[in-house]
């Protein structure tokens, strides 16, 4: 005897995946939402070189037109992909003087806060940077501690680690940086309905 998985309602469904509620109707909301973030910059003298909203100490800074802090930029983009929102180029563009050196933090806390209003809060975060030099392992915590206060979130949803190229393309060797990050999120409660573009521009001030 075969036993059926699916029910054929204008096509196939996993009736097993996707149950029905108790009103009628199926699921169109997930609990758990992961994103994935990607930035790198090139190094370049004349500039701070700040990650994760820390400065460390370095002869080269990142070169963008923010203050390029390449960490922040990949999980704020993990953070707008995770619940289907506009990259960051497309929120925070490079082709206006507002933007002219302002810190990515208040990028971070406007994306967060739209994360937030889609009905998600922050499980944990997990970042990678490649990176040749400055060595980064001794500013892990200060990062850590830096990127948790932003967010609001015990020190422990914050995961960190540096890796060098070891002579491959994965950033171009000592003279740029790169950032990968992943989120979780998981859903507190329904969206909040017309909450969907970012108005940081109105209101840097608020987010400082």
């Amino acid at each position: 005897m075969l036993l059926a998985l699916t029910v054929r309602r204008d096509g196939l469904q996993s009736s097993h995946l996707n149950p029905p509620h108790s009103g009628g109707g199926r699921r169109s909301q997930p609990k758990y939402r992961t994103g994935i973030g990607f930035d790198a910059h090139e190094l370049a003298s004349g500039r701070r070189l700040l990650l994760g909203g820390v400065r460390i100490p370095s002869r080269l800074g990142l070169l963008g037109h923010s203050d390029a802090d390449v960490l922040l930029h990949a999980m704020t983009d993990a953070l707008l992909g995770a619940v289907a929102l506009p990259d960051i180029g497309t929120l925070f563009p490079d082709t206006g003087a507002k933007w002219k050196d302002a810190p990515s933090g208040l990028m971070l806390k406007d994306a967060y806060q739209q994360v937030r209003a889609e009905g998600f809060r922050l499980v944990n975060v997990d970042c990678v940077l490649v990176c040749d030099r400055p060595k980064l392992q001794p500013h892990y915590l200060a990062i850590r501690t830096s990127i948790a206060r932003m967010l609001q979130v015990p020190l422990d949803r914050i995961g960190l680690k540096a890796k060098t190229t070891e002579g491959t393309l994965l950033a171009l060797r000592r003279k740029s940086i790169a950032a990968m990050a992943v989120v979780l999120l998981a859903r507190t409660r329904s969206r909040k309905p017309g909450v969907r573009t970012s108005n940081l521009g109105a209101r840097r001030s608020e987010l400082r």
